[in-house]
């Protein structure tokens, strides 16, 4: 089995890894790349924890500040094993999306100990701070990376594309969803969906791939990476 791997590059070399070790071989296609926001260190004074919603966002903080003794809530365990990876040692997974991250914070934290800095992309998803405001909490957005979309597909990609070479693509964000649809249709490749499986993190991912059609459309039953690889059948 061979599928289309499209996360920023550093995530998509560990889930390449990953789905190596099931019998599946990656083809990498980072449709989204993601470069480092510059500006100075954040001042952490009176904050009690960090608030990540991908793991670009920890690795853009570690890169920036120094501090690993700060505790970092992360919205999913892929995003947990990346802040683990670059030292931080109090750090907890909601292992889920942004409401599950909202609801363990709200669980764990006294809104009066101290603000929560969310480390984000020019982008986000979901209205993390508007649910922890209501109970309480002050959120601070940092904006630290950003990511901009491929403009085309790579020409291996194409080919592979007009050649039925794969079995399916994994997809994890709306956004990446929508950018394949529409660098599909712009290589005028909107039919190879038909032969290919797409394997969604979550229903708001699937309904971005709406403008194509696909063999099928299989959607994780929690939104997270160890969810979303068990949808992936085994090989070998």
């Amino acid at each position: 089995m061979r599928l289309l791997v499209t996360r920023p590059r550093e995530d998509a070399e560990v889930l390449a890894a990953l789905l190596l070790e099931r019998g599946v071989e990656a083809v990498m296609e980072p449709l989204i790349s993601v470069k480092d926001v510059d500006g100075p260190g954040l001042d952490l004074a009176g904050v009690q924890a960090l608030l990540i919603t991908s793991a670009n966002g920890i690795r853009a903080f570690s890169r920036r500040q120094g501090d690993r003794g700060i505790a970092v809530f992360t919205v999913g365990d892929a995003s947990a094993r990346a802040a683990r990876g670059l030292g931080f040692e109090n750090v907890t997974s909601a292992a889920g999306d942004v409401d599950a991250l909202a609801a363990s914070v709200e669980a764990a934290l006294d809104p009066a100990a101290g603000a929560l800095v969310h480390v984000a992309g020019t982008r986000v998803a979901g209205d993390l701070a508007g649910a922890l405001e209501a109970v309480g909490f002050e959120v601070r957005r940092e904006v630290l990376y950003e990511g901009s979309a491929a403009r085309e597909l790579s020409p291996q990609t194409r080919e592979a594309l007009a050649a039925g070479g794969l079995d399916g693509v994994v997809l994890f964000s709306p956004r990446t969803a929508a950018v394949l649809v529409s660098l599909m249709s712009d290589a005028g490749l909107s039919d190879a969906g038909r032969g290919l499986v797409a394997y969604c993190l979550s229903q708001a991912v699937a309904d971005k791939l709406k403008g194509l059609h696909w063999r099928d459309m299989v959607i994780a039953p929690e939104p997270n990476q160890d969810a979303l690889l068990e949808t992936i059948p085994r090989k070998g």
